[in-house]
């Protein structure tokens, strides 16, 4: 279908004002629009609009679509946001007509970027129905909120709208980590199924299996994921469970690069038997947090470690034994480490500005944000417990509930305040409280994805002023 129905003739003193200026005249299901080329050539080279840019000053090329919509798209293209009369029109509208137009990226970006997430604002507003009977084992997002996520066999996609899904059948009994390159491509694997599995979402097949060569030549099964903007990490057990290591792959060719922390257990070595079972980049100092547990007689011990990647060194690490994690998280924003402690369902932190003079080297020196509240009867309050970081705010489950805990600037001017003070909320109105258990947490684009014990489905939490 060629870009323009028809065209309208003007004369000579109108091509020579026109000419001489910089607007564009555009006639969009029989409605007039003007803007200039720059508006037109911000949507980027080869799409639509570009296109009209770039066509002759003698002509107002007719476009057979909707002009309402096309209006609220021309504002996209100034303002770099849609309207607020964007609200009265169906999402689905607007993304086949910006499809069309080529800039459906420019949509994506002011609907879904991570910089527009408003955690004080957050409220459930969506509820994604998965196929089958399996509750999410594990989810992961793309940053601009499109969703993978695991459920018994199965992967169930949704595009960063969530209006689209798709399943796909995996070779595996179960899915325990999921990472998502992209919104058609996902590493997934399991704790009892050799191998990391790359899959091909929209064609359902498997690209590739990765594996690593341990010693003993057994198979290996995949503990964690984690990814940077350039790299993939993932952590292996050997089968036999007598070794563990973490292989460092380029993302783009899912080549490896490099091999940190490989440990060959001998004996009751019960520390390197402890797999990395969460991986996290952190940007700010180009350095892989890497975190396991282990329960024993003893009760729950772990470790929790900072990597160089490019040295193949640890930086920093300690040892968890008194009040061991339920899961870790770094937040870049305000330079913490933050541990939720799996007996006393506290959270804690420590400053990552003083890792490397070694004085955090000792478990001990973790400042709890709660009421330090004992362990009654030895039951452990923070198993299942998650804590996830966003931008400067932190995320923490409690049962059916999720705590946000953000910093409080206290002073003025030069004065300062020796001690840091973090401040929790709640999160959502009293009707989102006391459910069931939350299982996973994560967050893509501007909103928050968390899923709950024996439900089959995904909660989509969005702030209220950015729905459409």
């Amino acid at each position: 279908m060629p870009p323009f129905g028809g065209s309208q003739s003007i004369g000579f003193s109108q091509f020579q004002q026109k000419h001489d200026s910089n607007i564009v005249s555009i006639d969009v299901g029989g409605q007039l629009f003007q803007t200039t080329r720059q508006t037109l050539t911000s949507a980027g080279p080869k799409t639509f609009f570009s296109r009209i840019a770039e066509s002759s000053p003698l002509y107002t090329p007719f476009i057979d679509r909707d002009p309402d919509i096309f209006s609220l798209l021309l504002s996209l293209l100034r303002t770099g946001n849609l309207p607020s009369k964007a609200k009265n029109f169906d999402l689905q509208d607007l993304i086949i007509e910006s499809q069309f137009y080529g800039i459906e990226a420019l949509l994506i970006n002011s609907l879904s970027n991570p910089s527009q997430l408003e955690p004080f604002n957050l409220q459930k507003s969506l509820l994604l129905p998965l196929n089958g009977r399996d509750s999410p084992s594990t989810f992961s997002t793309t940053p601009y909120g499109s969703l993978h996520v695991a459920h018994g066999s199965k992967i169930t996609s949704f595009d960063w709208s969530l209006r689209r899904k798709s399943t796909v059948l995996t070779h595996f009994t179960a899915v325990d980590s999921l990472l998502a390159i992209s919104p058609e491509v996902a590493a997934a694997g399991a704790n009892d199924f050799s191998g990391l599995q790359i899959l091909d979402l929209e064609k359902g097949h498997v690209r590739e299996t990765l594996n690593w060569e341990n010693v003993t030549k057994s198979g290996s099964t995949v503990q964690a994921i984690g990814s940077s903007p350039e790299q993939m990490f993932v952590s292996f057990e050997s089968c036999r469970r007598n070794s563990n290591s973490i292989l460092v792959y380029d993302l783009q060719s899912l080549l490896p690069v490099a091999e940190i922390g490989h440990n060959e257990i001998f004996g009751a070595d019960i520390d390197s038997a402890i797999p990395a079972t969460k991986l996290q980049w952190v940007e700010g100092y180009n350095l892989l947090m890497a975190s396991g547990s282990h329960s024993g007689p003893s009760g729950v011990s772990g470790n929790i470690r900072l990597w160089d990647v490019r040295s193949g060194n640890v930086v920093w690490e300690v040892s968890e034994k008194v009040d061991c994690f339920a899961d870790v998280a770094v937040c870049d924003g305000l330079n913490l480490i933050f541990k939720v402690g799996v007996n006393s369902g506290e959270a804690f932190y420590v400053d990552l500005r003083n890792l490397s003079n070694g004085e955090n080297n000792d478990s001990n020196n973790w400042v709890c944000l709660g009421d330090k509240r004992k362990v009654v009867n030895g039951k452990k309050e923070g198993i299942g417990c998650k804590i996830e970081t966003q931008g400067s705010q932190v995320f923490c489950t409690k049962g059916g509930d999720v705590e946000l805990w953000s910093e409080v600037l206290m002073g003025k001017g030069n004065r300062r305040v020796e001690q840091r003070i973090l401040k929790k909320n709640l999160m959502g109105r009293v009707r989102d409280m006391g459910a069931a258990k939350v299982t996973n947490l994560a967050f893509g684009g501007s909103r928050m994805f968390l899923t709950r014990k024996d439900q089959e489905s995904v909660e989509v939490w969005q702030s209220t002023c950015r729905e459409i």
